[in-house]
């Protein structure tokens, strides 16, 4: 089959389109015919190489994953040669106490599709049955690649750790990126006001029709300052950080008495600076957020499937740009999602 692989950690440069062998499923795996692939910022830390994270090579990235089961294993009886799918991208054993209450993204063997095991950046993957769900009729395959980790990340921060409630107000960090135009719907499905940030006007533009009520150009204003003037000098109940040590102290400032700041990325940087009397002075919680539970993304779908979120698609462009696609999402040159199709 065709596929997108690197051989060694590195730019964009290092990804290469070849020939590889088909993938062999096991038992408990399903092997699915990829109709789109969704670039997630993981591919970039996972390409560049990570501290003390040791990825077989050569590699293949790719996550989010849509597509045709071709083949079953023996022991998977839910789905079916021909069926439609969408993969849930993180995987868990499903016999510790956090799979069996529900919580398996904080199982001690969770991994991610395309992290240390081969993804979806090629014409076929293998993937385990119990991640992969129906996709949708409505949705097209680059609309069902676009939606698993960023939805399931974001149902995650705003419903399960932050818990926004109606007539709030939230800041969603940067607009265009995948977690945060899914972000911006889920708190208004919530009943929140929303304030976003983006780089440009044009991206901002697009944050409103998302449902955005105010919006603000980081790269020209004092946001801090600007969200504490569009809240009355109160500031915000709720923070959707990603953006990591560029943001961080501003997103504390931002916050009210009594507010919450929930983090899920750090695409910025990692050491981020915390002032602790901002913390205890002002009673303010800070919650972390790792991607989500299969069941939180089976709630979620029942929204997608009203029509209440919606994927964004920025573009989709051939297996063989893959290379092109890194550069943009590095760039921040998309507002939503980036997808592969191999054929």
């Amino acid at each position: 089959m065709k596929a997108t692989i690197f051989r060694q950690h590195g730019g964009p440069e290092v990804l290469e389109y070849t020939d590889v062998p088909d993938p062999v499923i096991r038992a408990n795996e399903v092997l699915v015919e990829v109709k789109a692939c969704a670039l997630n910022h993981l591919d970039i830390f996972v390409r560049n190489g990570m501290p003390g994270i040791e990825i077989p090579l050569p590699h293949i990235l790719g996550c989010d994953v849509a597509g045709v089961v071709r083949e079953v294993g023996e022991l998977v009886t839910w789905v079916k040669a021909g069926d439609e799918v969408m993969v849930q991208p993180g995987g868990s054993c499903g016999h510790c106490q956090a799979c069996f209450s529900g919580q398996d993204n904080l199982c001690r063997e969770y991994d991610m599709i395309g992290y240390r095991r081969n993804g979806g950046y090629a014409e076929l993957a293998a993937v385990p049955g119990a991640n992969v769900i129906p996709k949708p009729s409505e949705l097209s395959w680059p609309e069902a690649a676009a939606l698993p980790l960023v939805t399931v990340t974001a149902w995650h921060m705003l419903v399960t750790r932050a818990n926004v409630q109606p007539g709030e107000d939230v800041l969603v960090h940067a607009a265009g990126s995948g977690v945060g135009s899914i972000a911006i719907q889920i708190a208004k499905l919530r009943g929140a006001r929303v304030i976003t940030t983006a780089s440009t006007d044009e991206k901002l533009a697009k944050a409103r029709e998302l449902g955005a009520d105010e919006t603000i150009n980081y790269s020209r204003d004092d946001w801090p300052k600007e969200v504490r003037r569009l809240t009355e000098r109160r500031g915000v109940d709720v923070v959707v950080e990603h953006t990591g040590a560029a943001t961080w102290p501003g997103s504390i400032a931002a916050l009210k008495n009594n507010g919450r700041l929930v983090t899920c990325g750090a695409t910025s940087g990692f050491d981020a600076h915390t002032d602790l009397r901002q913390v205890f002075y002002r009673h303010l919680t800070l919650l972390g957020s790792f991607m989500g539970s299969k069941a939180e993304l089976l709630e979620a779908m029942k929204f997608v499937k009203q029509g209440k979120i919606r994927a964004i698609v920025d573009r989709v462009l051939p297996l063989s740009e893959a290379r092109q696609a890194h550069e943009l999402m590095e760039n921040r040159g998309q507002f939503g999602k980036i997808v592969l199709n191999p054929r």
